[in-house]
């Protein structure tokens, strides 16, 4: 019959092997390139790495902020006191109410951090990824408050004021912002299985490495002495940071140049993440 077409017309096969390829999925598109890539386990191998170079962020931000508005962001030892401290003088000072805004800004990133890894898998590449990325937002966005604030130059403090007394928006925002990004660090090194590296204290780092007993022992156990290597790098990447946020503290900059830098490493984590390499899945014959 005139009516129909045969499929097998030999000038209709080319529009209809076009109209077929047109409703695939592309298979060879770009987020079906990246997304076998962003859904494996990250190798943990090597990754303390990582944690430790969070060591320096941490320094960076604690030094520039104590410096500055009298109040850690990542330490919460050192707030917890400053909180004490305040209840038992509560109008002496207002240095304890931003170490409260600071705890609590903590906590409630632990819950959430901790809640995020293990709802969508704790090592999954793209969950570390998703997890450095907010907290590059948020310390972007903490400098971007601080910078853009009006007040006098940065690191500057004015004639008659203690900044350190000082309880005004630009100043708790971005602690409570800086805070709540510093538990996604210490959810990280939970995750990883890297307790001793926490990113947020050294305390017990000091502790675990002064009571080895093989700390002076060049060629040892390669597990012992990889965990020792970590508690020396540790504190030193923290006194780095630590150094140079006192520097930033102490300059024109101010703590918004210790925010930006210390933006540009989280930023530098994530990508990290990004190439780390994936962990081997061994598949067992059935």
């Amino acid at each position: 019959m005139t009516g129909f077409i045969r499929q097998t017309d030999p000038e209709l096969l080319p529009l209809l092997r076009s109209e077929s390829k047109s409703k695939r999925p592309a298979a060879n598109s770009l987020p079906a390139r990246w997304k076998p890539h962003f859904m494996v386990q990250v190798r943990r191998e090597r990754a303390d790495v990582l944690l430790i170079l969070c060591f320096l962020i941490t320094g960076l931000l604690d030094s520039s902020c104590i410096s500055v508005w009298g109040s850690f962001v990542s330490m919460q030892t050192g707030n917890s006191v400053y909180i004490g401290l305040g209840l038992s003088a509560p109008t002496q000072s207002t240095r304890w109410v931003k170490s409260s805004v600071s705890v609590i800004s903590f906590c409630i990133g632990s819950f959430i951090f901790s809640r995020f890894h293990h709802f969508f898998s704790p090592k999954r590449r793209w969950v570390l990824c998703a997890s450095f990325t907010v907290q590059t937002a948020i310390t972007i966005l903490a400098a971007s408050i601080v910078t853009l604030s009006r007040e006098p130059p940065h690191g500057i403090p004015s004639p008659g004021i203690d900044d350190h007394e000082k309880l005004v928006w630009h100043i708790l925002w971005p602690i409570a912002l800086l805070a709540f990004q510093s538990a996604g660090q210490a959810v990280t090194s939970r995750v990883l299985r890297y307790n001793g590296l926490t990113t947020v204290a050294l305390t017990g780092v000091y502790c675990d490495l002064f009571s080895d007993k093989e700390i002076f022992v060049w060629k040892g156990d390669p597990d012992n002495t990889a965990e020792r290597n970590r508690r020396v790098g540790a504190p030193i990447c923290l006194l780095v940071g630590a150094f140079l946020g006192g520097r930033f503290a102490h300059s024109s900059l101010g703590v918004a140049g210790a925010l930006w830098m210390a933006s540009a490493l989280k930023l530098a984590v994530v990508i990290a993440w990004a190439v780390w390499p994936a962990e081997e899945v061994c598949l067992e014959d059935e």
